[in-house]
């Protein structure tokens, strides 16, 4: 068996050699040479992005109330909802709703990972200290006899770093920067989402105690006349059909009235549910809807508005992301240079680590070149090409989307103004029409199954009057998300120096 001479280090207080200091030297040249390579050499091969030009028409439909020219995307929730209760509601929601807690929370991670990727641009600095003893059998020394040898060792060096001399670090972290201000756009849509819906529940509800006390006002007149109607059957004045017609018209009410509660309830309970808490909802029977006020909006252009949406303007982060990664999967295709450098100190003997002569350094740059990968890299640029066809699909389609939606909400705005202006003289006309029926009843002129049609029409057309005035107003809440809902910025404008997006509020543990 062969035999092996054991390391024999310096002996203890002995000078640097001129070659530990040369070569200290030398690796302090080459990371300054390297960190200059790093710093100037670098490009970028990720493409340039051009948004597509908007797939909708310059103007919107001919249906639609256009008759202003200034949009009024940036107005604040709390400017436009002007009613002090929805406005309480709106800010609970905002504070204790979990599907908006779950949107900060994912701009977090976004945050996170993006300071990741943005780590892998510096190199990394490591500390190490090593003891290492080892027994030699005798067969494998000079003098034949078994050796016990020790090495301790302390080092500080880079680890691994990688030169980005085309882009490819810095690209992957241009993506993680757009998915972190994609994901703070999708958060600002699910406040925009969540205004909306608990301003579109608060009408619900309003809705549901007009209509309910309606309902209420119906059964209690109903039952004074069935009383009147028994009264007049004990003494022979009615017959027992006209008796049975009041009494079909009580139960048609208490049938409405017991509807509507349920209603009422689920309608509440959605709104507790968005509130995130128990919001504290008192009963408002007797208000008129009419008395919920909005600020008027004002659409303008389309290429003016729909740029302001959140969803939007996710979608164009999503769209640049894909570009960098693109020039990421280009970097893939090209040479990679890596650094893993060490300098530091080596001895036999613990309290001669760090004597004279011990100093110790390594410099190892490392040259990677694919050759053959059996189209890995090939098929990981067509997925990032594939993906970036997809986002400009996804952007396209947000903005056919946000026209549809703005147009839609312009025109119920109009076709609902007119249909609450008929229902409403429907309604005037259904209650001349019962008052009518009743004089001819009570002269003798009409049976009573004249009262009874007129009193179920003037019923009718008063629930329907309260249903087309809530649409009136959901239609005003809708236009004001469609616009944006108070999110209108420019897409980087919530992004400082840094590119954070702005400031997110810690939800409540």
């Amino acid at each position: 068996m062969s035999r092996q001479t054991p390391h024999r280090p310096s002996p203890r207080g002995a000078r640097t050699s001129g070659a530990g200091i040369a070569g200290g030297r030398l690796l302090l040249r080459a990371l300054g040479a390297a960190g200059l390579l790093a710093l100037s050499a670098c490009v970028s091969l990720a493409p340039e992005t051009r948004l597509p030009p908007p797939p909708v028409a310059d103007a919107w439909p001919a249906d639609t109330d256009t008759a202003t020219v200034r949009a009024l995307h940036d107005l604040d929730w709390a400017h436009y909802f002007q009613d002090p209760d929805m406005r309480r509601l709106i800010g609970l929601a905002l504070e204790h709703n979990r599907d908006l807690r779950l949107a900060v929370l994912r701009v977090r991670e976004a945050e996170a990972a993006y300071r990741i990727q943005r780590a892998d641009l510096a190199p990394s600095v490591g500390a190490q200290g090593s003891i290492e003893r080892s027994r030699v059998p005798g067969d494998l020394t000079l003098t034949g006899q078994p050796q016990i040898q020790s090495q301790h060792q302390a080092s500080i060096g880079l680890t691994g770093w990688e030169i980005d001399l085309w882009g490819r670090i810095r690209n992957l972290k241009d993506a993680a920067l757009d998915d972190w201000l994609a994901t703070d756009a999708a958060r600002q849509a699910v406040q925009v989402a969540l205004v909306r819906q608990v301003a579109d529940s608060v009408l619900a509800l309003r809705e549901l105690d007009q209509r309910a006390f309606l309902a209420d006002e119906a059964v209690r007149n109903r039952r004074q006349s069935l009383d009147i109607f028994q009264q007049r059957k004990a003494v022979g004045s009615s017959s027992e059909l006209e008796l049975t017609q009041v009494r079909t018209l009580l139960i048609q009410a208490e049938s409405l009235q017991a509807q509507l509660k349920q209603e009422r309830a689920a309608a509440a309970h959605a709104l507790t549910l968005l509130a995130g808490t128990d919001p504290g909802i008192a009963p408002t029977r007797g208000i008129d809807l009419a008395a919920t006020r909005l600020a008027r909006l004002e659409p303008g252009l389309p290429s003016e508005v729909l740029l302001a949406r959140p969803d939007i303007r996710a979608a164009e982060h999503q769209l640049r992301s894909a570009h960098a990664r693109i020039g990421a999967a280009r970097a893939a295709f090209l040479p990679r240079i890596a650094l893993t450098s060490g300098f530091g100190t080596a001895s036999a003997e613990l309290d001669g680590l760090f004597g004279g002569g011990s100093k110790a350094w390594t410099f190892a740059p490392v040259i990677e070149v694919p050759i053959f990968t059996a189209g890995r890299l090939r098929a990981n640029l067509d997925v990032a090409e594939v993906r970036r066809d997809m986002a400009v699909a996804t952007y396209e389609k947000s903005i056919q989307t946000a026209f549809r939606e703005v147009a839609d909400a312009l025109s119920a705005r109009q076709g609902l103004a007119g249909q609450m202006e008929i229902q409403a003289r429907m309604a005037r006309t259904q209650a001349e029409r019962a008052d009518l029926a009743q004089l001819r009843y009570d002269s003798g002129a009409a049976p009573y199954l004249e009262v009874l049609d007129a009193k179920r029409d003037l019923l009718t057309a008063q629930q329907q009057l309260v249903q087309v005035r809530r649409a009136w107003l959901s239609s005003q809440v809708a236009l004001y998300a469609a616009l944006g809902g108070g999110a209108g910025q420019a897409p980087d404008a919530a992004a400082p120096a840094a590119g954070r997006p702005a400031s997110i509020p810690h939800p409540d543990p």
